[in-house]
């Protein structure tokens, strides 16, 4: 189950010139079905990645943060789907550093030019000889009309796959944009179980694309999150082949920057939307807006304690408003000198708490009304400042115990 989520539609997946894609079978934890993926890409592109947070985070994301700081120029990346290879040790390592190893030498580049990626079950060992069996298969799939095919091999728990492309012009040159990406479930920012891949044929500074891969992770991956757990193996790369006729963009400052980067910003919060619309079990898709904060950073933390609340989010799947929970959320955020008189709570359109108590013309069927839609807005208003920020997420149901539960059956 999604929350109004579609199944890509190719059309507007666009190929990126400098960039194939090959998809196999290889049985890295089931029978027939899509699991490896490579993702070829020309020599001279700019390569970046966010990765998560967590202290103990798998080996791949290791792995990746180590061959992106040699410098050498990424001309490949490694996908498997159905093993995390996390909480798996110096052996996890190195098998991750195998699996590189393998592919450089059927591309005849230094290993340390592969990035590796893996998702799926945590403290299992990668089966390491199916993806060595896998590549050549993955290699002879690889074209660049790939996208969708990508977008399905690397998922778990999803249940649609997600990808979205846009073009836009930027010095007079149309350049195309592609990403797709995965995740339903253990999300939360810094950042989430997901995986995220953006590229475009742009010509891009590699200095550039370092802030280019940290703002559009911070717009889009780290304003989502479906149940508060952030993942061992999140992982969100962008590519520009550098193959578009336009002037290299070597600040995002530039006109052509600020274009490529709002175009990129597009399908990167499409990406993060379709992980919180895909949620394991959800059923609702909640924007939680927090303003008049004194900094974006408390605003955030609102909206988080909103979105995490297992009381607002079995709420919201029940359909009932039973709204204090929300302002409960927002009294427990942390914020220590936070004026409950000063906080107006709606739901949509629907005033429902003024001035830090139940709105005298708020009625409860209103509230209902809301809470019964597929998708929902909630504003909290602090009254102590201008700034503003946005969460989203989805409601917690009872499929959502039953996926977890039955996760690695």
């Amino acid at each position: 189950m999604s929350v109004n989520l579609s199944v890509p539609n190719p059309a507007e997946l666009f190929p990126i010139p400098g960039v194939r894609i090959g998809v196999t079978e290889a049985g890295i934890r089931k029978a027939n079905r899509k699991d490896l993926t490579v993702v070829l890409i020309d020599e001279g592109a700019s390569v970046s990645g966010v990765f998560t947070q967590n202290r103990f985070c798998a080996a791949p994301v290791q792995i990746c943060r180590e061959h992106l700081a040699t410098g050498q120029g990424i001309r490949a990346m490694l996908i498997n789907t159905g093993n995390a290879n996390a909480g798996t040790g110096e052996d996890g390592r190195a098998r991750a550093i195998r699996t590189c190893q393998a592919l450089a030498a059927q591309l005849n580049i230094e290993a340390a030019q592969v990035l590796p990626f893996s998702t799926g079950v945590i403290m299992e060992t990668l089966p390491i000889e199916r993806i060595e069996a896998g590549l050549p298969a993955a290699l002879a799939d690889a074209k660049t009309d790939n996208w969708l095919r990508a977008s399905e091999a690397i998922m778990t728990t999803d249940t649609v796959a997600k990808a979205f492309g846009v073009q836009v012009q930027i010095g007079g040159v149309t350049v195309s944009i592609t990403g797709i990406g995965k995740g339903a479930g253990m999300i939360r920012p810094n950042m989430a179980t997901m995986l995220g891949f953006i590229a475009t044929d742009a010509s891009v500074s590699q200095d550039v694309m370092k802030q280019l891969a940290l703002e559009l992770a911070e717009g889009s991956f780290n304003r989502v999150t479906v149940d508060g757990d952030t993942s061992t193996n999140d992982s969100f790369v962008v590519i520009a082949s550098n193959q578009a006729s336009h002037a290299p963009i070597t600040s995002l400052d530039s006109a052509a920057g600020q274009a490529l980067k709002q175009a990129m910003l597009g399908v990167a919060k499409q990406l993060a939307q379709a992980i919180v619309r895909d949620g394991e079990g959800a059923t609702k898709f909640i924007a939680i807006q927090v303003e008049g904060g004194q900094t974006q950073a408390e605003c955030r933390q609102v909206a988080y304690a909103i979105a995490h609340s297992p009381l607002v989010k079995t709420a919201f799947f029940a359909s009932d408003p039973n709204l204090g929970r929300i302002l409960a959320a927002v009294g427990y955020a942390g914020i220590a000198d936070l004026d409950q008189t000063g906080i107006d709570l709606y739901l949509d359109d629907v005033h429902v708490a003024l001035k830090g108590g139940r709105n005298p013309n708020y009625r409860e069927e209103d509230g209902q009304r809301v809470m019964k839609q597929a998708e929902i807005a909630v504003r909290v208003v602090l009254g102590r400042g201008t700034a503003s920020d946005t969460v989203w997420t989805c409601d917690l149901s009872h499929d959502y115990v039953t996926i977890n539960a039955d996760y690695r059956s």
